[in-house]
């Protein structure tokens, strides 16, 4: 039995004192005798840095270091595991790597940082002999990484989907039960705290993007180039939407989806954008600022993962988890007892990400026209002229002759890009009035 070195604890520094990393803190102050007990050592928080050093943010600190050095904690020799949460890209990554090369542990919350430099920062990683723990990037408090590197690890897996942005849903569900605009429906959620001042990254689909990229790693060993995702965000959005969608028994949620191409070797499907689910589904069911993530198995089945995405308390919790699994790494004087990414980084494989235009399946087209006679043909004559089957087809607005009217459409399975070539000569025409609206409808989710 190897012995513990580290019955005095084990050292940890705080690069970043923002919403989340005082929840760590308070977090190792609150539970610190329980995670002694479930470690058999104490996690010690040595150090803190943060450029903000005034502001009280309501966790007592008294016995530990708070400065802005962050280069100070890095080269600390009493710190044996860097936590990083200061987001963003080039700082974190010059702090992650000079923890690496110091021979330090480094837990993050970082998904963007990964999905952007997580091959260099994994190889490095490997090289140094410590080892990298990102829980907390995917999920907030779901354990979704930790079930996909460990619990499912016997399994192949054919699919992971899910919501993975808690703001996107949030707006979703708001527009849905109030029938209010995006725009409204955004600053609601940015009053609540659920969106930033700037939610780019959530609402264009970026941040799910950029988890999409660690989950289908996870899933099915691939090097996935965050760029390579096809990505599409919810602004497009309208309350005409979700009434038509209620009206067939389907919900609009934001997805995320990695499926494996098995008659396709070398080739998966990775692609983020809104989606219309059917009302039974099992992630129609998730509502308001949770998220989701639906894994199918092949031994297991289908199991689905849902909480609290984000936040300050269910993603400290998910920090602080990492650093227990870590700690007990430095405590028994050992790293790498399952590779960071599920796959160790030699085993990692570089797919070729399935092209939209290749997607076979079902499409609701949201036309925005001038009520003339003949646009209703010009419409559904483009489709058809591109062999695509009509399912249904709706016109919503002002009966009067040359008033504008919303026309949408329902499709049966069709290849997507044919479905791309037809809107290109329907939306020449001079009675469209603005680029048709796509979105996609799956049928197999939980």
């Amino acid at each position: 039995m190897p012995k513990n070195r580290k019955k005095d604890g084990v050292g940890v520094g705080l690069i970043g004192l923002g919403t989340i990393g005082t929840g760590v803190a308070r977090v190792l102050r609150q539970n610190g005798d329980l995670i002694a007990e479930r470690m058999g050592a104490p996690l010690r928080l040595i150090r803190i840095a943060d450029i903000d050093t005034e502001t009280d943010r309501g966790v007592n600190l008294d016995g530990i270091v708070f400065d802005a050095d962050a280069q100070g904690l890095v080269e600390d020799p009493q710190v044996d595991i860097v936590v990083e949460l200061i987001g963003g890209y080039d700082v974190a990554r010059r702090f992650t790597l000079e923890a690496i090369r110091a021979g330090k542990h480094v837990v993050t919350a970082n998904k963007a940082l990964l999905a952007l430099h997580g091959r260099e920062i994994f190889g490095a990683a490997a090289a140094a002999g410590v080892d990298v723990a990102f829980e907390a990037s995917v999920g907030g408090g779901i354990p979704i990484l930790r079930s996909l590197r460990e619990g499912l690890c016997a399994n192949r897996i054919h699919s992971v989907q899910g919501i993975l942005n808690g703001t996107t849903n949030y707006v979703l569900t708001e527009m849905e039960k109030t029938g209010e605009s995006f725009e409204i429906a955004l600053k609601r959620a940015q009053d609540l705290g659920y969106a930033e001042a700037d939610p780019t990254f959530d609402v264009d689909g970026i941040d799910a993007a950029h988890k999409l990229c660690l989950l289908a790693a996870m899933a099915f060993g691939v090097d996935l180039d965050f760029n390579d995702i096809p990505t599409e965000g919810i602004r497009h959005l309208v309350p005409l939407d979700f009434e038509i969608a209620a009206e067939f028994d389907y919900r609009i949620k934001m997805l995320g989806i990695a499926k494996e191409e098995p008659s396709h070797p070398g080739r998966i499907e990775a692609r983020v954008h809104p989606t219309l689910i059917p009302r039974s589904s099992m992630l129609a069911a998730v509502d308001g600022a949770l998220t989701a993530f639906l894994v199918d198995g092949d031994a297991v089945g289908s199991t689905l993962y849902y909480g609290a995405g984000a936040g300050e308390m269910p993603t400290a919790s998910a920090v602080v988890a990492d650093l227990m699994e870590l700690g007990r790494e430095v405590c028994r004087e050992s790293a790498g007892r399952v590779a960071p990414l599920s796959y160790p980084q030699q085993n990692l494989s570089s797919p070729r990400v399935l092209p939209l235009g290749e997607l076979q399946g079902r499409l609701y087209l949201r036309f925005e026209v001038v009520d003339l006679p003949g646009v209703l043909s010009h419409v559904t004559g483009g489709l058809a002229d591109h062999g695509i089957g009509i399912e249904s087809v709706i016109q919503r607005g002002p009966s009067a002759t040359g008033e504008p009217v919303t026309v949408v459409v329902w499709t049966h399975p069709s290849p997507e890009a044919a479905v791309r070539e037809a809107l290109k000569r329907i939306d020449t025409g001079p009675e469209v009035l603005s680029p048709t609206r796509v979105l996609r409808i799956e049928e197999e989710v939980g």
